[in-house]
């Protein structure tokens, strides 16, 4: 399971011109997920969005989380994050697990993130989405487990 967290001021994703899911000062999370992964990794790097400190304090240090700033979350499925791009000029999605699979840990991941207080909004799995963002820093990390 990978997650590539984007530090935000806001972001918002459209599905067929409606917005699905929108927040202020949070952090954008796309998700990744491949054939092995479980509930374990979904469970881990939900507390590690709610916990990861990559807000700024009173000096100007990245050392508050989501938490600690009352931000939320938006979560998207990007089974792209699996793409493979060394040979050739397509890449390939072998390594991205299929919907049968992928739909139930993103929503179990959703719900883990939830758990933690976490004011959470996301995108539609298998959906053609619109995402809006302006990243704040810019801050981005990549986490896989």
């Amino acid at each position: 399971m990978k997650v590539l967290i984007q530090r935000v001021s806001e972001a918002s994703v459209t599905v067929e011109n409606k917005v699905v899911g929108t927040i202020r000062k949070g952090l954008l999370v796309f998700l990744g997920i491949t054939h092995s992964d479980s509930e374990k990794e979904a469970q881990f790097l939900a507390d590690k969005v709610a916990n990861l400190r990559v807000f700024e304090d009173g000096e100007g240090k990245m050392n508050l989380s989501l938490k600690d700033v009352e931000g939320s979350a938006l979560i998207i499925s990007q089974f792209t994050l699996y793409g493979d791009a060394i040979k050739g000029r397509r890449p390939s999605f072998t390594d991205a697990a299929r919907p049968d699979k992928a739909t139930p840990l993103y929503e179990y991941f959703i719900s883990e993130v939830r758990k933690t207080g976490i004011k959470t909004e996301a995108g539609i799995f298998g959906a053609s989405m619109e995402v809006s963002l302006v990243n704040s820093g810019p801050v981005t990390i990549l986490i896989e487990k």
